[in-house]
């Protein structure tokens, strides 16, 4: 175990009335064999891991995806993906095991459990299956990406009665522009 500063954590005046650093990790499993072709790993992400890098600033825990399909497979035309070939390699051990998240963090005794139970609420309402038609936070992630790859249309608002799910009651979401 570290000791802080008096400055408390990240240099901050009043780090709370412990001072002790403590490293802490939970693991929190993925429902791939309830849900086998929901792509867990994709909403985790997000665009360009933006989603997950969300979670990470909000509760100052590290957050790693784990185990089985864990890997991006590029090339999925090869027999042999990736993950195979660094299945019993040193450092990946984790590939033998089913999908999972940890969840780590290097905190003050006083607020590590709140950061951690934060952490795990917030993953864990991302990891429940959600129709597509449905899904607010996945449309909230493609209108994320639409404007990270400069694709998002400002067409305003002028398809009023449309059915589409870019008009209907998400008012300000625009649709991405397609190719062909």
């Amino acid at each position: 175990m570290l000791q802080a500063s008096p400055h408390g954590w990240h240099g901050a005046p009043g780090g709370g009335s412990s001072g002790i650093i403590v490293k802490k990790t939970i693991r929190v499993e993925v429902p791939v064999d309830k849900y086998p072709n929901f792509n867990f790993v994709g909403r985790l992400l997000g665009p360009r891991g933006n989603s997950l890098k969300r979670v990470e600033a909000a509760t100052e825990c590290r957050v790693l995806i784990r185990g089985r399909g864990s890997i991006k497979d590029p090339s999925r035309v090869i027999s042999i993906s990736p993950e195979d070939m660094m299945r019993d390699k040193p450092g990946y051990e984790h590939l033998n095991e089913p999908l999972h998240i940890l969840v780590e963090a290097e905190l003050p005794a006083s607020i590590i459990d709140a950061r951690l139970l934060q952490a795990r609420e917030i993953l864990e309402e991302l990891l429940k299956p959600v129709d597509e038609s449905q899904d607010f936070f996945k449309k909230q992630q493609l209108r994320e990406l639409a404007i990270l790859n400069g694709t998002l249309r400002e067409d305003g608002s002028s398809m009023a009665g449309s059915v589409s799910p870019f008009n209907s009651s998400n008012l300000g979401m625009k649709r991405a522009k397609t190719r062909g």
